[in-house]
């Protein structure tokens, strides 16, 4: 996997020794970031269920003020750690969570932290999309920002509603066997 664009373009980044994580791939990840282009620039990123971190090192690469990593698997965040090292990020840019995604969620509203402005929701196809999308929607004006939006990948067979609580899909793109869905209140 290497950065698309941006201060670490053409740098590769660590990958999982196993298939057991799926990687959003370089064509869908550019894809999805000529569209985020005119948010990104300043933009607090959370890269929910971030499996290798590609995601959200992409948004830093391309000018994010800051991205929140999590993922359940304490591998999966060494190996985010290890790229955001190599890669010289400084910790004011990045943290790295080891939590479920739903707990995470539920931590950080308690917690009063401060919002996102972009949501990368990206878990393995077979988890539960649903219970983690209405906790974001219910909770909207805790997690995101006032433009703030959730962009989901997912699997072309899975539908997704087109509401959850104060979200609402206004965008959705095909590519392979993936789709993006885009979010906002």
């Amino acid at each position: 996997m290497r950065i698309i664009a941006g201060k670490f373009r053409g740098r590769t980044l660590k990958s999982p020794p196993s298939l057991a994580t799926r990687p959003t791939s370089d064509r869908l990840r550019e894809t999805l970031f000529n569209i985020l282009a005119p948010r990104i620039a300043g933009a607090r990123f959370l890269d929910l269920c971030a499996g290798t971190g590609a995601v959200g090192i992409e948004a830093l690469s391309r000018d994010a003020a800051h991205v929140t990593f999590v993922d359940q698997s304490r591998k999966m965040c060494a190996l985010i750690e290890e790229n955001v090292q190599t890669l010289k990020i400084d910790d004011k840019e990045a943290e790295v969570v080891t939590s479920e995604a739903g707990k995470f969620l539920m931590w950080h509203a308690k917690k009063g932290r401060q919002a996102f402005d972009i949501v990368f929701f990206d878990p393995p196809y077979a988890d539960d999309y649903e219970n983690v999308l209405n906790y974001v929607g219910e909770n909207a004006a805790t997690l995101l920002n006032e433009d703030g939006l959730v962009v989901v990948e997912h699997q072309k067979k899975r539908e997704l509603a087109e509401k959850f609580g104060a979200l609402e899909r206004y965008r959705v793109l095909k590519q392979g066997d993936s789709i993006l869905s885009f979010f906002s209140v």
